[in-house]
């Protein structure tokens, strides 16, 4: 999503590493995994205390509710899949093609609809993987997105052969995120 005139951005420090956050009239807009603070269109800004707070808590505690507004814009398929994806616990998953079932659609629509989610961790796409592997997060499958992947699904005591790192002997450091 573009950013619009009448967003703030901000800066939140989480054992990840900065997330940038946008939002507008207090409900967050989006969270952006790998911020460039030089390319930010205005000057950064507190975010709202009840974003903030949320976002904290969960990287205390995984079982945390998010309750702040969102100003999430997508086609009614990514609507729909959002609220869904809001309703898997943590430390449970869901497969691309388990989703593709109850929405009458495909597990290629839902990875999509997935990529599109401008707020990952609070729409919890991180919690679908794939049949025999664990997909990918949040519009890629990088090295640093699925690092963050595995670290969000182990934070939520999630335990499964599709965590194991890319390779042999790579710990679990901040720097897994680089």
């Amino acid at each position: 999503m573009k950013p619009v005139r009448t967003d703030h951005y901000g800066l939140l420090e989480t054992p990840l590493g900065s997330l940038g956050l946008r939002w507008r009239d207090g409900a967050l807009v989006a969270i952006d995994l790998d911020p460039d603070p030089a390319n930010a269109w205005s000057e950064p800004r507190r975010p709202p205390t009840a974003i903030v707070g949320q976002l904290t808590d969960y990287f205390l505690n995984p079982q945390t509710h998010f309750d702040f507004p969102l100003l999430l814009r997508g086609t009614p398929f990514q609507q729909r899949l959002w609220g869904i994806l809001q309703t898997i616990p943590p430390g449970e998953t869901r497969t691309y093609g388990e989703l593709a079932l109850s929405l009458g659609s495909s597990a290629r629509a839902v990875g999509q609809a997935c990529r599109a989610n401008p707020c990952p961790i609070v729409i919890p796409c991180h919690r679908v993987v794939g049949r025999n592997g664990l997909g990918g997060f949040s519009g890629g499958r990088c090295r640093r997105r699925l690092a963050i992947k595995r670290w969000l699904l182990r934070h939520e005591g999630w335990s499964d052969g599709r965590l194991e790192p890319p390779e042999a002997g790579e710990g679990w450091r901040e720097s897994s995120f680089d």
